[in-house]
């Protein structure tokens, strides 16, 4: 979560959400959920967008692991619109869940392409405005990149999965084929560092 937000990642799921938010009245509550979450970072960097801008907003973190879950919760005692909880995407739970915007950030990569077009298709029946992903361009140059800052990394298995992750990536190309299996336009930006913004509205 540390090089998330060293290499601008944080700030780019804010900005994007700010783009999808432009047209929204501010006194209408907003419910925007994070899946796959980890430690809530995210999170609570749109809580502080959305204080500074005069949003209402009701923040859901979601994530699988109950430990990550638990260390959120720990971390954001200071924010009364944040709630965290453990659930998984594919439950009967989730899916009977509807919100106005969606956040995905370094997620969807470790989906494959059908199971990716099967969950956004059933996600975008349940969002309002829009889901907002921010994710890993697979690329030489970010597997080397990230090979460099892992000198600063002492966990083995965090250099592993980020290595792995880098593999994982996304191809514009990509993108824009779940997009038009999907239906929807959708808008595709590089951003630094090999991250892409890719905003898909209702």
């Amino acid at each position: 979560e540390n090089i998330n937000r060293w290499l601008g990642g944080n700030a780019m799921t804010v900005k994007s959400l700010k783009k999808v938010l432009k047209n929204h009245p501010k006194e209408q509550e907003l419910t925007i959920a994070d899946i796959g979450c980890g430690h809530g970072d995210i999170l609570r960097d749109v809580a502080k967008f959305g204080r500074k801008n005069g949003y209402k907003m009701k923040l859901i973190g979601m994530d699988a692991n109950p430990t990550a879950i638990a260390y959120a919760k720990k971390l954001s005692t200071e924010f009364s619109e944040l709630s965290f909880i453990t659930e998984d995407i594919f439950s009967k739970e989730f899916k009977e869940r509807t919100f106005d915007v969606v956040l995905a950030t370094l997620f969807l990569h470790h989906f494959k392409e059908d199971p990716l077009v099967s969950f956004l298709e059933n996600t975008l029946k349940q969002t309002k405005i829009a889901i907002v992903v921010n994710d890993l361009h697979r690329h030489t140059l970010a597997y080397y990149l990230f090979m460099l800052l892992s000198v600063f990394i002492k966990n083995k298995m965090i250099i592993e999965d980020g290595l792995t992750s880098v593999l994982r990536g996304f191809k514009r190309k990509d993108l824009v084929k779940i997009s038009q299996r999907i239906q929807v336009k959708s808008q595709i930006s590089w951003k630094w560092a090999f991250r892409f913004q890719w905003i898909i509205q209702k």
